[in-house]
């Protein structure tokens, strides 16, 4: 970028942030430079953001519906671009912003604004912390299903924007099974309504799907209506270890062909528990060189964790039910407990593939291990499929500031395995700008010719988010 473009655009943006705060008294407005830098980048992309030492771009916090309006109208109007951001918890780099592009945060937009027990949802902002939310309603006997991993730090709008999943999708699905209504800011700065209060309705295009998993570039959620569940009336957690990976993933079949329809699985290879015990302390390869992690929960609990426990103890795992504190503890593990090595070169995936196929995603990694000199392993939601590997390779002297290229081969191999088995390039993190050309191996030309003339129609001056999830 030229001088006179830099300019150019500190003189819009500057233009921006006064005519911003003329046109609405008192909206919080943050401008560009090195105490906006974390609004520059997500979870994922916050180590390249801070490598360049590149300031940060303007800021938005609107405390309203109308604010975000007049913020996007104008932004239009002047021909900027805008990045809508959440808590910027992301994975996928689908909330980085430059300097010369306005930010417009749901931060403050925190708002509980309604729960009806009768109808058994809730109405809130985007802003609203999803373990918040469930702090609330738990007053009421209700609960929000949609638990990210990062569920105490991501937003519901945030959640929304990506269509996040979480460790009890096997049971409750993803965030679009419990969105039934939007207010939605349009590109243009209107203010529309997608969707349903009633739990049914079917009139006119399903747009509130079209806007969750839409990563931003179609608008900004100012409001949701939510679906809410009865809190079970008990929950059980239940370990099942196993001598091998592959012994694991027979586990994971046995539990499928069981009666029981556990809330969460989660599965965990011999590498992951090795590196969950040297991050955290723990000692779970004393216990098995696989682990299934379960959560069931509702009636009959005991029933459910006595038939669990016949199908996985018939092919091999060594089943407890665990006691209340070491569940907890077990799971927080599987939150937050594997490190990431500093000492090499990685890279986090998202594949996911029809559950049955787990088992051959899991056996491929030798092959690739080999071929490429990485190391890989992988916890799964698998309860529907989802994958999470981690790809390592060793540092060496020759490599330089940037990791070898082997690494990213590996990683696009991963990925065309995952495609060939029936699978996806992303089950829940998005597309954003780290993914796109991942996600042209999975969607035909037509596809994404389809998917750019929505954006086209919907955002014709590609104001919102340009550059990211298509």
């Amino acid at each position: 970028m030229t001088t006179q473009q830099l300019t150019e655009d500190h003189t819009s943006i500057q233009t921006y942030v006064q005519e911003l705060r003329h046109q609405v008294d008192g909206i919080e407005v943050l401008e560009p430079g090195t105490g906006t830098t974390r609004y520059s980048h997500d979870a994922a992309t916050a180590k390249t953001a801070a490598a360049s030492g590149n300031p940060g771009p303007a800021v938005v916090l609107p405390l309203s519906a109308t604010e975000v309006q007049t913020a996007v109208r104008l932004a239009a109007e002047l021909g900027l671009t805008v990045v809508p951001r959440g808590a910027g918890t992301g994975l996928s780099g689908g909330a980085t912003a430059q300097q010369d592009q306005v930010v417009i945060s749901t931060e403050k937009l925190t708002n509980v604004i309604e729960v009806s027990p009768l109808d058994e949802v809730a109405v809130v902002e985007p802003g609203v912390i999803n373990a918040d939310l469930n702090n609330h309603l738990e007053s009421f006997g209700l609960f929000y299903a949609p638990d990210p991993a990062s569920f105490d730090i991501s937003s519901i709008g945030g959640n929304i924007a990506t269509n996040a999943g979480g460790l009890r999708c096997a049971k409750y699905g993803v965030t679009r099974e419990s969105i039934l209504s939007l207010d939605v800011v349009l590109p243009d700065g209107s203010l529309i309504t997608v969707g349903h209060r009633s739990i049914k309705g079917v009139t006119g295009l399903d747009l509130t799907s079209l806007f969750v998993g839409s990563e931003g570039i179609l608008g900004i959620v100012t409001r949701a209506t939510v679906r809410l569940r009865p809190i079970p009336v008990a929950r059980k957690t239940v370990s099942a270890f196993f001598n091998s990976t592959a012994e694991g993933t027979d586990g994971l079949a046995a539990i499928t062909l069981s009666p029981v329809r556990p809330a969460a699985i989660e599965f965990f290879d011999t590498p992951s528990l090795a590196n969950i015990d040297a991050h955290s302390g723990t000692s779970l390869r004393e216990r098995g060189a696989a682990l299934i992690l379960i959560e069931i929960d509702g009636y009959g609990i005991g029933d459910q964790a006595a038939d669990l426990a016949t199908a996985l103890s018939a092919v091999g795992g060594r089943v407890t039910v665990e006691s209340d504190d070491d569940a907890v503890r077990l799971w927080e593990l599987r939150r937050s407990g594997r490190g990431l090595p500093q000492d090499k070169w990685y890279i986090g995936e998202d594949i996911a593939v029809p559950k049955s196929q787990l088992p051959k995603v899991y056996a491929a990694f030798p092959a690739l291990e080999a071929r490429f000199g990485v190391d890989i392993s992988a916890l799964s939601h698998a309860g529907d499929g989802n994958l999470h590997p981690l790809i390592t390779k060793d540092k060496t002297p020759d490599d330089g500031a940037n990791p070898p290229a082997s690494l990213l081969e590996a990683a696009t191999e991963l990925v065309k395995v995952a495609l060939s088995l029936g699978g996806t390039v992303t089950g829940e993190h998005g597309v954003g700008t780290i993914k796109r050309e991942w996600a042209a191996l999975e969607l035909s030309e037509r596809s994404r010719e389809v998917q750019h003339a929505i954006k086209a129609a919907i955002d014709p001056q590609q104001t919102l988010n340009p550059g990211k999830a298509i």
